[in-house]
C-alpha cells in the first residue's frame, strides 16, 4: 500500500451496509473506484466469520495495492498480514493499552489507527504512537447514531494541531465534502454514502475528484 500520508479516500466493507452483496465484491468495487484504504468492519459477526471475510478480501486489496484495515482485532490483523488495525478508544485505552507497540509482534510493520472524538483524545492517541487518527464523527451518522457530532470545529483544530496523518469521519457525503475539506481535512473516511449508492465505483470516483480539488 502507499504511505498513509498519501492515502486520501478511506472506504469500508461494513457488514451493516452490504445488503446481500458479497464482501469481496464490494472490496473489488471500492478498489476500482480508487479507495486508498479499505476497512473490514463487522460488528455483529463472529471472529471466525470476520476471518473468512478478511481472507477473501485480502488478495483483492493486495493485488490492487490498497491497504487492508481490520477493525477491532489486532490478532487477526497480524495473522493475515493486514496493513492496518483500527481500534476505538474503548478497545485501546479501555483495554489497558498505553502504546501501540504493545499490539505489534517483533518485526511487525502493522500500522495502528485510533478513533478520537476531541483534542484530548487526539493528544493521547498521538502520544501512544498511533500511525493515524480518525477525527469524528463530524456530522450525525447512522453508522454510530449514539455518537455526538464533533462538528467542523474539531476538523479545524486537527488541521492546525495534528502532524500525523488524520482522517475526518462521520456523515461525510458528496454534498458536504467541500465544507469538510475547506475546514482543513485532506483525508476522509466514507461509509454509508458509498455503500448505500447504486454505483460504488462511480461514487468512489466522485469522492476522489472532490478530494483532488484541495
Amino acid at each position: 500500500m502507499k504511505p498513509l500520508s498519501e492515502c486520501r479516500l478511506y472506504a469500508f466493507v461494513d457488514t451493516a451496509y452490504l445488503r446481500g452483496r458479497a464482501p469481496e465484491l464490494v472490496a473489488q468495487q471500492l478498489c476500482e473506484g480508487g479507495a486508498d484504504l479499505i476497512q473490514l468492519r463487522a460488528k455483529q459477526s463472529s471472529f471466525e466469520e470476520i476471518r473468512r471475510m478478511a481472507q477473501a478480501i485480502r488478495p483483492i486489496t493486495r493485488g490492487a495495492g490498497v491497504g487492508l484495515v481490520i477493525n477491532d482485532h489486532p490478532s487477526l490483523a497480524r495473522e493475515l498480514g493486514a496493513d492496518v488495525c483500527h481500534l476505538g478508544q474503548e478497545d485501546f485505552f479501555g483495554a489497558g493499552h498505553t502504546a501501540v507497540s504493545e499490539l505489534r509482534s517483533a518485526g511487525s510493520v502493522l500500522r495502528i489507527g485510533l478513533s478520537t472524538h476531541g483534542p484530548d483524545q487526539a493528544r493521547l492517541a498521538i502520544d501512544a504512537g498511533a500511525d493515524y487518527v480518525a477525527i469524528g464523527p463530524v456530522y450525525a451518522t447512522g453508522t454510530k447514531p449514539e455518537a455526538k457530532p464533533v462538528t467542523l470545529d474539531y476538523v479545524r483544530w486537527a488541521a492546525a494541531n495534528i502532524h500525523i496523518p488524520w482522517f475526518a469521519i462521520g456523515g461525510i457525503n458528496l454534498q458536504n465534502l467541500d465544507q469538510v475539506l475547506a475546514a482543513g481535512a485532506r483525508r476522509i473516511c466514507v461509509v454509508s454514502a458509498i455503500l448505500n449508492s447504486n454505483d460504488i465505483v462511480a461514487t468512489c470516483r466522485k469522492f476522489k475528484e472532490g478530494l483532488g480539488k484541495f
